[in-house]
């Protein structure tokens, strides 16, 4: 088996080296492939990548490479983790929010949107390669907005098996469980649990949980409420929950709170780019060390908590075909009634090795749908900018996204977005040289 990580130079591929180590053996791995673009930073993550398998023996080769096709080449599992202009690009995407009186975040509103438009072409561009020099891999995209460039995907490379991933649905479901634990429930393993939940990647919201097939529900959201009840700074206000019966996506906080939101925006700097900089340098300099072996403590600083879990369960379970139940990103083809088939969502799905199937749900209530609509509106008229260089699809999805600016300065925003990431853009500049 050969699977490849573009953007292996990430901060992240310790965490995800861990996973693959974990489960090499039952996966049968021999190769494991970084690719980056990125040189230096390769080198010096490639480097404590290699210290750390032969710390374990040598269970599969770990290879580097800059050539993105001699990555690709006979790959089983492609996962995808790249950055298109790196950490700085993302400082740029949260500041044009501030600049224009709204969320500033790197896969929401017009941040996420910027990430998007740099960051489709070239994950479609890696679909193409992999239609000529691994055509039966499987895409296991990491990049956000992990549920926008799978639609894209889903739309401009039909032919690709590809999947969405993101570690909320399993931080979800090990807080669900820790809340069982802490009232005195005896250790529930995670393979005996399951989180039910619907939504967009990002914008989703959970609304059950089995435990060796049975629902409770019922116990988990009283004793959800319980919990915030007894904080003074809860994250969600008890009567939201109780009336929704659900646990929001983090996420939703910025649609829910957006006041609170642009409140925290004005104590920048540092924003969130700005401290994953810091935390990025230093791990890097750890990195680096030539006696280092373990990834350090200072990871957990990154986020991405339980990131290596989802990625290598997932491709353990459908290299195996132990036809396991993941919440993932992937086009849900009539599992929601009355929903348009292509629509990408994250839900339940059954991993087999023929395939990911989606695990039938009920279409959302109005309260939920109306906002899901609007933003799976925005993420379709994304695509067609991302993909055609589209200025007019750019300004209606910010116009119809929730978290958009005014009207009035969409133009405005559109046009200070793709020039401060021109050299990202071409589609948009036909007339620049490449």
């Amino acid at each position: 088996m050969k699977i490849t990580v573009i953007g292996g130079g990430s901060t992240y591929t310790p965490e995800l080296i861990n996973g693959f180590l974990e489960r090499a053996e039952r996966l049968g791995l021999e190769e494991l492939w970084l690719m980056d673009i990125d040189r230096e930073r390769l080198e010096i993550v490639g480097g404590f990548a290699r210290r750390m398998v032969a710390a374990h023996g040598q269970p599969f080769r770990l290879l580097t490479t800059t050539d993105r096709r001699e990555a690709l080449n006979g790959a089983d599992y492609v996962i995808t983790q790249l950055r298109v202009g790196h950490m700085a690009a993302r400082r740029a995407d949260e500041y044009l929010g501030k600049r224009f009186g709204i969320i500033g975040q790197e896969t929401t509103g017009i941040g996420g949107m910027a990430k998007a438009l740099r960051t489709i072409p070239v994950i479609l561009d890696i679909a193409e390669e992999m239609k000529a020099v691994a055509p039966n891999a499987l895409l296991v995209n990491f990049t956000n907005p992990a549920g926008l460039i799978t639609q894209a995907l889903t739309t401009y490379a039909p032919d690709c098996h590809a999947v969405g991933l993101c570690n909320v649905p399993v931080t979800a479901k090990m807080m669900i469980l820790k809340l069982l634990h802490d009232e005195g429930e005896q250790t529930i393993e995670p393979e005996r649990a399951q989180l039910v939940t619907l939504g967009l990647n990002h914008l989703s919201w959970h609304y059950g949980f089995l435990v060796d097939g049975v629902d409770r529900w019922p116990e988990v959201i009283a004793l959800y409420l319980a919990q915030l009840r007894r904080e003074e700074e809860p994250e969600w206000e008890p009567r939201l929950i109780e009336v929704l019966d659900v646990i929001p996506n983090y996420y939703l906080q910025y649609y829910y709170h957006t006041d609170r939101k642009l409140a925290e925006q004005q104590h920048w700097p540092p924003s969130r780019a700005e401290v994953v900089m810091e935390v990025e340098r230093d791990l890097l300099r750890r990195y680096a060390d030539p006696a280092l072996t373990e990834p350090p403590p200072e990871l957990s600083k990154r986020g991405g908590a339980y990131y290596s879990t989802v990625a290598t369960q997932l491709i353990t379970a459908h290299a195996n075909d132990l036809d396991e139940v993941h919440v993932v990103n992937v086009p849900h083809r009539g599992a929601v009634a009355g929903w348009p088939g292509d629509w990408v969502l994250e839900m339940p799905c059954r991993v087999r090795h023929s395939g990911i199937t989606p695990i039938p749900a009920d279409p959302l209530p109005p309260e939920r749908f109306g906002l899901l609509a609007a933003v799976k509106a925005y993420e379709l008229l994304t695509v067609e900018a991302a993909v055609h260089g589209d200025r007019d699809a750019a300004y209606k999805a910010l116009l119809v996204h929730p978290l958009g600016p005014p009207a009035d300065r969409i133009e405005e925003a559109v046009e200070a977005m793709l020039e401060a990431h021109r050299p990202y853009l071409p589609q948009f500049f036909p007339g620049d040289r490449r």
